[in-house]
């Protein structure tokens, strides 16, 4: 405010009490009263009133003349970090990859039987299909559909081959139970899926799964893009480079929330039976 005056409802000892938090760093992991006060501009018995108040609550440990924060000053800002969603962590990530590449870039989740869009950016260029986020399709014939897919376990797998219905929607359509099996399990062993003009004639997507930070797939990241515009090592190099700084960045927030839709997402297991073809 101007001037430096407060408004009537600042409470300064609230101030002074982040203050005396902030006092600790990299370089000061431990300080006694004095430095405390003299850093924070408070008298000595102001600063001994805060810091035994931070210890009464968790904060700070007391070990003779120094005093130091205890992890549990991590809650503090684990609150905000476990409140943003899978959507707004991903989309600056999109957005850097969709530049670098000019073309679009989708983060979708499993709910059922199909994938839902939940972040998108797209290029210019136009393509047939209009999507946009929560637009749906089935997840057996997307490239994150499958990649999430593919991650599940291995009943859970067998139960979805049992009751999927495969029609042609292009010459390129995957026609049977066993070579859908088989594309999974080969989606998992290489950690990406490609659906060439599966979808729609003339559309290439590949997808990577995103990891939370217990190492199970939440959702999926795709590339779409003209067929024979890119070379697939090219893309996948892009997209998978995307993938990792997404996965890090769940790692420090947390399990993902992907978005109303979250309650239909599917987490992986870490069982080595998943996505094996049916001896």
């Amino acid at each position: 405010m101007p001037g430096g005056a407060r408004a009537p409802h600042f409470v300064r000892s609230f101030e002074r009490g982040l203050a005396v938090i902030r006092s600790f760093d990299a370089e000061h992991p431990a300080r006694t009263l004095s430095e405390v006060a003299d850093t924070c501009g408070l008298t000595r018995a102001a600063a001994r009133r805060l810091l035994l108040t931070l210890a009464d609550l968790g904060y700070v440990h007391q070990d003779g003349r120094l005093f130091r924060l205890t992890p549990r000053v991590l809650e503090l800002g684990y609150s905000y970090l476990s409140s943003i969603t899978l959507p707004q962590i991903a989309e600056p990530h999109l957005e850097q990859l969709v530049e670098q590449v000019r073309e679009s870039s989708s983060l979708c989740v499993l709910d059922g039987d199909d994938i839902v869009y939940v972040a998108r950016v797209p290029t210019r260029r136009i393509m047939s299909a209009v999507i946009t986020v929560g637009t749906r399709f089935p997840a057996k014939v997307t490239s994150v559909g499958r990649v999430i897919i593919a991650h599940l376990p291995y009943e859970e797998i067998e139960a979805r081959l049992a009751r999927i219905e495969l029609l042609p929607l292009t010459e390129h359509s995957v026609m049977s139970t066993a070579a859908l099996r088989e594309e999974l399990g080969r989606v998992r062993r290489q950690g990406y899926a490609l659906v060439d003009q599966e979808l729609e004639e003339g559309l290439r997507s590949v997808a990577a799964p995103v990891r939370d930070r217990g190492g199970e797939v939440v959702a999926a990241v795709n590339l779409a893009v003209p067929a024979g515009r890119n070379s697939v090592e090219s893309i996948r190099r892009d997209l998978l480079a995307t993938v990792a700084r997404i996965d890090a960045d769940l790692g420090i927030t947390g399990p993902a929330r992907a978005s109303s839709h979250g309650s239909g997402t599917h987490r992986s297991s870490s069982s080595p039976r998943s996505a094996v073809p049916r001896r």
